[in-house]
């Protein structure tokens, strides 16, 4: 029987072995293995609600291995650390519990193809003192990390400071005005406005200081102008400081350093401009480019003809020369296209050509906005869209993943006990 290892259980790769594991894992086609480092998965376009306690990870978390039971496929416990293509073999490194003691030694898994599917980390450009004095916010643990660490600072801040009573500001500075950057500025205000609701009535939203940094002459580079302009509109007026073309030279225990607009001064400092590929990819003897990602043909398959990736991981340059950017939807898109790829290649049959389609990007500013373009034929090019409308897509999108891993009515169930939650759980995680 065809072994099918996936190696990634984020978005795409998630995707991908429960789409695989109920059409050739159940029926006993083949056999569908996922591999992750966590035990658990949640959709990273949520981390930064995680991180500011907008989001409890333990409601909305998936556990792979019941989801593996239900939907036809393996799981195991790993992180793959090397490859060997002459024995189709990966390799995953020992795993060990808090106090360091092994609780899996080093082991090898065996394939007939392979899909990496191992998605991207914050890429810190090699500035001095980042990964020491910066958060980032690429996995549920660094999130949650975060979350902890801003809990305490905002009792810190909410406490009295002398005689006068003045209250201390909780100063954040964010590094990147990408979506995460942006999103995590205005949920950071919702969160002050419902600690205050909660009891920290010291507290003022205009104790908190937050300054988005970006080396570019705007935020959302990668979104139109016009969407650009109206969050930096909706930034500014919850009190967010935007500080566009400021390069970042060093990270320190105070602040940032910049190139020519002097210091930056902050308690909470936070890592979000740019991606990459982890830094192994490059020892497993594939071809890559500078972010450290795969290098893929138009069926997203890479030199080796049994090895496939997709997703942040992965470079698939299009017509235009442009690589297929590293979202979600084209992890969704990929994930979709190489389930019938590899079903065609199951029965010897040529495999499609993956082409991806820029459906439109969404940003949410927390409960206060929603801005973003959508892109289709109906709209003859992008339609910009914000308020209500845009907050209903930029929902269905997380609707839309989970009805690929779960189906319509399970997804459904969901919603509904996602709104009995919001009645009957507090607003805001407090712990």
């Amino acid at each position: 029987m065809q072994r099918i290892v996936i190696v990634g259980g984020g978005a795409g790769g998630l995707e991908l072995a429960t789409q695989l594991g109920r059409s050739l894992g159940r029926k006993g086609k083949a056999q569908v293995e996922l591999i992750d480092a966590n035990p658990t998965h949640l959709w990273k376009p949520l981390l930064h609600e995680v991180a500011t306690g907008a989001l409890d990870s333990g409601i909305d978390e998936l556990n792979y291995r019941a989801h593996g039971k239900k939907h036809g496929f393996n799981f195991q416990l790993g992180r793959m650390s090397g490859l060997n293509r002459e024995t189709k073999q990966i390799i995953l490194s020992p795993m060990l519990d808090d106090q360091g003691e092994e609780v899996l030694a080093e082991r090898k898994v065996s394939y007939d193809t392979l899909v990496l599917a191992i998605g991207s980390v914050t890429n810190d450009f090699g500035t001095e003192g980042a990964k020491e004095h910066c958060i980032f916010l690429d996995s549920r643990k660094q999130a949650d990390k975060f979350h902890q660490t801003l809990l305490n600072e905002f009792l810190r801040a909410n406490a009295k400071v002398g005689d006068d009573e003045q209250l201390r500001d909780l100063e954040i500075a964010i590094v990147g005005a990408g979506a995460t950057g942006v999103e995590l500025s205005a949920e950071l205000y919702n969160t002050a406005e419902e600690l205050v609701s909660y009891g920290m009535k010291n507290l003022k939203t205009e104790n908190l200081k937050v300054t988005l940094i970006e080396a570019g002459d705007r935020i959302l580079p990668a979104l139109p102008e016009r969407i650009s302009a109206a969050a930096t509109k909706e930034l500014e007026n919850l009190g967010v400081t935007v500080r566009t073309n400021t390069l970042i030279t060093a990270a320190t225990a105070e602040g940032f350093e910049t190139k020519d607009q002097g210091p930056i001064k902050a308690r909470l400092k936070v890592w979000a401009a740019g991606v990459k590929a982890p830094e192994f990819m490059k020892t497993l003897g594939l071809e890559t480019n500078r972010a450290n990602q795969i290098m893929v043909n138009r069926h997203l398959q890479t030199e080796d003809d049994a090895i496939f990736a997709l997703g942040d991981c992965a470079c698939m340059l299009q017509d235009d020369g442009k690589p297929v950017p590293p979202r979600a939807q084209a992890a969704h898109q990929q994930a979709s296209h190489l389930f019938k790829a590899l079903k065609a290649r199951h029965k010897n049959k040529p495999m499609p050509e993956f082409i991806y389609k820029d459906k439109g990007s969404l940003v949410s500013l927390s409960r206060y906005s929603t801005v973003g373009s959508l892109m289709g034929n109906l709209t003859k090019g992008s339609m910009m869209i914000e308020g209500r409308l845009a907050r209903l897509v930029y929902v269905s999108l997380y609707r839309l993943h989970q009805i690929a891993l779960h189906g319509y009515w399970h997804t459904l169930l969901l919603t509904l006990v996602g709104h009995i939650n919001k009645v009957i759980r507090p607003r805001l995680k407090l712990h």
